[in-house]
């Protein structure tokens, strides 16, 4: 039995503003090429699928087409939890219509073992799905008290024992997997990621996933990556395109798994293709490296975070400018000179005193100079303060 592992798509999820739907579109267009070429069995979601609880009707509808188009009119199950962006009832909600097509939808966690019949396997699939395991989605106390360790350790304990409930449904004869949507200790994050716990209380020790399991399919880190000290197999598969840019440079991938019934289920990514790239551009050398860089076409179809080094404020001409130069330039982030030069005391003695102020208000004012009238009015202020307190003396 061949299964594709994907998690963490947000659609709907926008850049500073800038919307990613025509990019998530290329994705499930790419992930539908990637199940026909693998010649895959069945999909697992695990959480995740939209950014907000409300999500834009736009993104509900490519889901929705998405999920009909890979399911092949039910001859491909897919499974889809919720994840912490989701809303889990508002998921949900198209189940009875969803499952005619073998597309099963999770929304609240439950210790019901899914059995599931993979008619292009000749299979069936048995999976412990537990959809985002929160306190509140849980519908319990996990601690009366406050103390954060105690808290990670009842949440710890929970989780295990939720898995182990479900694992003893696995039957020697089925494919048996495990998925959820939650942090597993020692995983890589990024800064794309909403965090789910506070202080890290909602955490979960590797060693607590499930060992019966032939794969646990985990979702909610962006970056692809397996768990080391896992019992089993077990992985993110990482979100399918880079959400921040902290993910400059992340290859983006979804996981195929080859399983059968008892044996040990063998593991490998697939590379994507789809979605546009982050990078970050550090220009030391300033506006005109900026702009040699646009003429070259660098990095002409990604998203770009620029940071600038400069000796004088850019103008909203220049800064226009840039923009239209590369339509892709998300955030424009200028360094100034003198915000390196931190003035040390020592550093003052000999400088006169119309210079150190030029150079605190180009500090205070992000590289802004002042002009002669504005440096002659504090020297007269200054020369004022000090012929007052001759006089007082």
């Amino acid at each position: 039995m061949r299964i594709l592992h994907t998690a963490d798509w947000h659609l709907g999820k926008t850049l500073e503003g800038r919307s990613r739907l025509n990019e998530q579109a290329a994705f499930l267009d790419e992930l539908a090429v990637i199940v026909k070429e693998e010649s895959v069995d069945a999909i697992i979601m695990a959480g995740d699928v939209f950014d907000t609880v409300n999500p834009p009707s736009a993104a509900e509808k490519l889901f929705y087409e998405s999920l009909s188009r890979l399911s092949d009119k039910g001859k491909r199950p897919i499974v889809a939890i919720a994840g912490n962006h989701d809303n889990p009832e508002r998921l949900a909600a198209a189940s009875p219509l969803a499952e005619d097509q073998a597309i099963h939808l999770i929304g609240y966690p439950m210790e019901g073992l899914l059995k599931i019949d993979v008619p292009l396997a000749d299979s069936t699939m048995n999976i412990a799905a537990l959809a985002y395991p929160s306190e509140s989605r849980l519908r319990q106390v996990l601690s009366e008290e406050a103390d954060e360790l105690m808290l990670r350790n009842s949440y710890d304990a929970r989780i295990k024992l939720f898995f182990e409930n479900m694992c003893r449904g696995f039957g020697a004869d089925s494919v048996n997997l495990a998925m959820s949507h939650l942090h597993v200790a020692g995983g890589s994050t990024s800064d794309s990621e909403r965090p789910i716990e506070v202080g890290g209380a909602y955490t979960v020790a590797a060693d607590s996933l499930p060992a019966s399991a032939q794969y646990v399919a985990l979702g909610h880190l962006h970056r692809p990556q397996t768990i080391k000290r896992a019992l089993t197999k077990a992985r993110y598969s990482g979100s399918p395109l880079a959400y921040s840019f902290s993910e400059a440079g992340y290859a983006k991938s979804v996981t195929i798994l080859d399983a059968v019934p008892g044996g040990e289920a063998d593991v490998r990514e697939v590379f994507l293709s789809s979605g546009k790239p982050l990078a970050k551009w550090k220009a030391s050398g300033g506006i005109a490296q900026v702009q040699d860089w646009i003429n070259s076409g660098k990095d002409s179809s990604a998203w770009i975070d620029l940071e600038i080094h400069l000796a004088d404020a850019l103008s909203l001409e220049q800064i226009q400018n840039v923009r239209k130069s590369h339509p892709g330039i998300v955030h424009i982030r200028p360094v100034f000179q003198t915000e390196s030069e931190a003035l040390a005391p020592e550093a003052r003695t000999g400088v006169p005193v119309d210079e150190l102020f030029i150079r605190f208000y180009e500090r205070q004012t992000g590289g802004a100079v002042p002009d002669e009238r504005l440096v002659r009015l504090f020297k007269e202020l200054v020369n004022e303060e000090d012929g007052e307190e001759g006089e007082t003396a």
